[in-house]
């Protein structure tokens, strides 16, 4: 089975971007420790949302992830920062080209 691609999409609440960021980091710092792991980043956006890039070795890999305390932190910490519901997309590459630039490199 091939690796897993999330993107999660933040809105923050008027002026709350950098309390989202700060509020974020106990729960980026447990996922990274998770089985499966591949990355795990969050990155500024152009349109003031903040938007976290995932990659999970396995479906399994993320199940858990979904299920577990990393995730449950994660949510407690944000929810009361953002404007509207997170958009989660989960997706499976489709590696296309030359292997160094055609997929969302395993970064460990």
């Amino acid at each position: 089975m091939s690796a897993v691609v999330v993107v999660a999409v933040f809105t923050p609440r008027d002026g709350m971007r950098q309390a989202l960021v700060d509020a974020m980091r106990a729960g980026i710092e447990a996922t990274h420790a998770e089985r499966g792991c591949l990355l795990y980043a969050i990155h500024d956006a152009d349109d003031g949302t903040v938007t976290m890039i995932e990659k999970w070795a396995t479906l399994g890999d993320l199940d858990a992830h979904a299920a577990g305390d990393a995730i449950a932190l994660l949510q407690r910490d944000t929810t009361p920062l953002l404007a509207a519901p997170v958009v989660v997309t989960t997706m499976t590459p489709l590696p296309v080209g030359d292997p160094a630039r055609g997929a969302l490199a395993h970064t460990a």
